[in-house]
């Protein structure tokens, strides 16, 4: 029957509807987390080797640091050579790779320049932060509107299934229940009707009246 079908149709695009919402929502989430902690991981490290590089050269004091001092800068450079994720960052770490050596001996034009470029290094790794909270935020409000977008377009769905499944079911259900109970209590003359039905009500209204057209022989 092209009724039965057309309720199943309406509930199927409902469930397909909130199915496609709850996969949206585990996409945005299952994507945002682990890209997020990522970059954040990354400039983190790469935040704690320029503080560390900064502690070697003040514990370098006024004469040549010693290998330990040395070892500790570069282990902390490789770090944040490892660790790249702004473009900036590489020429920031090609100054320090360039002048971090004569800084360690306390050679003031070398020293400054290291300073600067550990500091802009550092910068590079804040902005980088600072933009993938922004992209978070920002793939968050798309999210949220894209789950407000589905829900309602899953009410809309609602209420246009409500709509036809009372126009096309309910109120005849209602006729066809009112007909038989007038038809208990005497009045054998009242009939099934109601304009604009589909084929299959109209074809369950003749079928009860035919019905009745014959009881009352």
């Amino acid at each position: 029957m092209r009724l039965v079908q057309s309720i199943q149709l309406g509930g199927w695009l409902i469930i397909a509807i909130n199915l496609l919402m709850a996969l949206g929502c585990i996409g945005i989430f299952t994507r945002m987390a682990p890209a997020v902690e990522e970059i954040n991981l990354r400039n983190y490290r790469s935040l704690e080797a320029c503080e560390e590089m900064l502690d070697v050269m003040a514990e370098a004091g006024g004469g040549m640091a010693d290998d330990g001092l040395q070892g500790r800068f570069r282990n902390a450079l490789n770090l944040a050579r490892a660790n790249v994720t702004e473009a900036g960052e590489t020429e920031a770490i090609h100054r320090i790779t360039l002048h971090y050596q004569a800084a360690l001996r306390r050679e003031e034009p070398a020293r400054m320049l290291t300073l600067t470029a550990i500091r802009d290094l550092s910068a590079h790794n804040r902005e980088a932060m600072v933009k993938a909270a922004a992209a978070v935020r920002q793939l968050g409000m798309a999210g949220a509107w894209g789950v407000v977008f589905l829900a309602l377009l899953a009410l809309l769905a609602g209420l246009l299934f409500k709509r036809r499944l009372t126009r096309n079911l309910v109120v005849p259900l209602e006729e066809i229940n009112t007909v038989i109970a007038a038809n208990r209590a005497g009045d054998l003359r009242r009939r099934c009707s109601g304009a604009d039905l589909p084929r299959d009500v109209e074809a369950v209204f003749n079928g009860v009246n035919d019905l009745l057209d014959r009881s009352e022989y």
